[in-house]
């Protein structure tokens, strides 16, 4: 399979981010309400770990499905860790961040419309909140840590042209599964200011209990984690040092998550 990003006009790559992040969101968050549901309004331990699982493999889809066309961001913290790195057009960082907002709202919407109203009151739509004790300070560093090793991922498999071609959908997914079984009892594992946003402003749209206190952890966290990892990144693993030759990997792999078009 080649992941080479095609070139494709700014509406389809936005429609893309759109669907993806509502894909997220309806998927992600909604096995979060599917567990909580099973699980009478409690999720445990072995129920977050299918949260992460559900997390893995749709992102997983996403990126395979909207690499080549979005680049398949469907974060917004790495859309901004991206442009800051010189990845991706600065310029375009606002409307695909919007769109990330526009399709996580859908995605909230249509986990009511698969579960009903009681999504809103078992789960908040999915919605992540900050657990008792811990507070916005210490919710921030968490979600940064988290985040850390996502934008991690992303530069080591799709950014770095030195990537084995084929695995960034796969082990992207699976970073973020890993950060969700550490961090979900704290944060609930966020990692994306989008996947917070979308849930939380439809749990209040249908009059739910909205935690706006929270916020701004998942704001910070997420976009100081994905700039600290990208940062990092190319100053230990120097994917810039590379010969002519060794520049262009075989299958394509930059295209995904960057955007970059050819």
């Amino acid at each position: 399979m080649t992941t080479r990003a095609v070139r494709t006009d700014l509406g389809r790559r936005l429609a893309a981010e759109t669907l993806g992040t509502g894909l997220l969101v309806l998927f992600g968050a909604g096995s979060v309400v599917a567990a909580l549901t099973i699980g009478g309004g409690r999720l445990d331990y072995a129920g977050l770990g299918m949260v992460a699982i559900a997390f893995a493999l749709v992102i997983a889809v996403v990126i395979y499905a909207f690499g080549t066309t979005s680049g398949a961001h469907i974060n917004s913290a790495v859309t901004i860790a991206l442009a800051a790195r010189g990845r991706f057009p600065l310029r375009e960082a606002g409307p695909y961040m919007l769109a990330q907002g526009v399709g996580a709202t859908a995605g909230a919407v249509l986990v009511i419309a698969a579960f009903g109203e009681q999504a809103v009151d078992v789960g908040g739509t999915g919605g992540t909140v900050l657990a008792d004790g811990v507070s916005l300070l210490r919710g921030a560093v968490i979600e940064a840590i988290g985040t850390f090793l996502l934008l991690t991922a992303i530069f080591a498999l799709a950014v770095d042209r030195r990537a084995p071609a084929g695995w960034a959908g796969l082990i992207i997914g699976l970073s973020v599964a890993c950060a969700i079984l550490v961090i979900g009892p704290l944060t609930g594992g966020s990692l994306n200011p989008a996947r917070t946003l979308g849930p939380l402003i439809v749990t209040a749209l249908w009059g739910g209990d909205a935690q706006w206190s929270d916020p701004p952890a998942y704001l910070i966290g997420p976009v100081a984690g994905g700039l600290l990892a990208a940062y990092v990144y190319d100053h230990v693993a120097r994917p810039g040092e590379l010969s002519p030759a060794a520049a262009e990997p075989a299958q394509g792999t930059a295209g995904e998550i960057t955007g970059r078009r050819r």
